[in-house]
């Protein structure tokens, strides 16, 4: 890394970059903390050195994991209930100390339930639709009740980008505002794929949330920034990129 920021001398670093997912992190914790926090650590330390005026770090709603809905930006998240939720949440901490040590410019970003084309694989939108095209059972942790405010990739990067303007030291929610019930994703997944699913449910993870909300009138103030991307949008084109794609992404394997 030392060897890129001697070469290009960035403007600015987007931390994107993570080991994502609740459920592994329950089996491999350790993976979780090198990447997310001692990872994170690394580019603070390169900014500081290399005198990089502005950092965005990329987090996660799950921090909210128990708070009152819609999340705001300043309740308290310290009780992580998953290794990943905590290992994010140690890099969030970390950006803040760069902050006030040395004046590094820090925007955090809290995406919610992100979809859409090329999707994560470990993630519902992709292995649901996958899953249904091949008439395969899903497998859902819980009744399909559970709740996510989803939001569309294209909206997350549009928003990503607004966050390099220079506002000090900033958490920011980017999400699409209205949760939705598993079940409601999945049926819109057959109204656009024309099949039905087949539902295996099994028992609910305790490290799962039950819902996610977005409150983003903080987006919406500081970055003129909302999503222009609803769920059913989403969903209809995801499907049409997975039949466009079809033929490398059927040999994908899903644990």
């Amino acid at each position: 890394m030392k060897l890129i920021f001697q070469e290009h001398y960035p403007k600015a670093v987007i931390n994107l970059a993570a080991r994502a997912g609740v459920r592994y992190s329950l089996e491999n914790p350790f993976i979780y903390l090198s990447t997310n926090a001692a990872g994170c650590l690394n580019l603070l330390e390169l900014c500081r050195q290399y005198k990089v005026p502005k950092f965005i770090l990329a987090s996660t709603s799950s921090l909210y994991a128990g708070q009152k809905m819609p999340f705001k930006e300043d309740l308290p998240v310290n009780t992580p209930i998953s290794p990943y939720a905590a290992s994010k949440k140690a890099a969030e901490s970390m950006t803040y100390t760069y902050h006030f040590l040395y004046g590094l410019d820090v925007t955090i970003v809290r995406y919610f339930t992100v979809h859409g084309p090329a999707g994560r694989p470990d993630m519902s939108p992709f292995r649901f639709i996958k899953w249904i095209m091949e008439s395969s059972p899903l497998e859902i942790f819980g009744d399909g009740s559970q709740q996510r405010d989803f939001t569309y990739i294209d909206d997350i990067a549009r928003g990503t980008i607004k966050a390099l303007k220079s506002l000090g030291y900033e958490i920011i929610n980017l999400g699409g505002n209205k949760p939705y019930m598993l079940n409601e994703s999945i049926r819109l997944m057959e109204k656009y794929i024309g099949r039905e699913a087949k539902c295996n449910y099994k028992k609910f993870h305790n490290a799962d949330m039950k819902a996610t909300w977005a409150d983003i009138e903080k987006a919406k103030k500081l970055l003129n920034w909302q999503p222009k991307v609803g769920l059913e949008e989403g969903i209809k084109r995801t499907v049409q990129w997975t039949k466009d794609n079809c033929e490398w992404i059927k040999n994908i394997k899903i644990s």
